[in-house]
């Protein structure tokens, strides 16, 4: 999907160089918005904020853990004593457990994969109708993603200006 991306945005660069009324008039910017998240204060907070998320959600699930940990060596050491119907209750019962335990980890992996997702989203919105301002205020004719761009000159680099106004916001 995002060679067709690339191949689409050369094929629209070659159109418009290829009219020379328009090919001096072409101002083209590029934005790294991995370094938007890295650098700037809104893409720090989103980090921390997920950290947090993520830290949070690992302490409950290995308070979880340990308990079912406790429970396996109580249930181990009283083994010995039980009747086998009795046990094998018991056995059949943190064996429920475990999976119930295994289920609980893999959705809290996936809801915290959406969480982490929806917050960049978050931050991508922003940033980008940051970008569809600097595009509009300063003339640009396109702007792109670094990751669409196979060559810059640094000089069409606004990611600084990017980052400023961000943290402005």
């Amino acid at each position: 999907m995002k060679v067709y991306r690339i191949a689409g945005v050369m094929v629209l660069i070659t159109a418009l160089l290829a009219t020379g009324a328009i090919a001096a008039d072409l101002k083209i910017g590029v934005i790294d918005f991995q370094r938007v998240l890295r650098e700037s204060n809104g893409g720090k907070a989103a980090k921390a904020e997920i950290e947090r998320r993520g830290k949070s959600l690992e302490s409950s699930l290995m308070k979880k853990g340990k308990e079912l940990e406790a429970e396996k060596e109580k249930l181990e050491a009283e083994a010995m004593v039980m009747k086998p119907e009795a046990r094998e209750n018991k056995a059949r019962d943190f064996k429920i457990k475990v999976m119930d335990f295994q289920a609980l980890q893999k959705k809290s992996a996936d809801d915290f994969k959406q969480y982490e997702v929806d917050v960049i989203r978050r931050v991508q919105k922003e940033v980008f109708g940051l970008v569809e301002n600097i595009g509009k205020k300063g003339n640009y004719t396109l702007i792109l993603e670094k990751g669409a761009a196979l060559y810059h000159p640094n000089s069409i680099d606004i990611t600084d200006q990017l980052i400023k106004m961000y943290d402005k916001k």
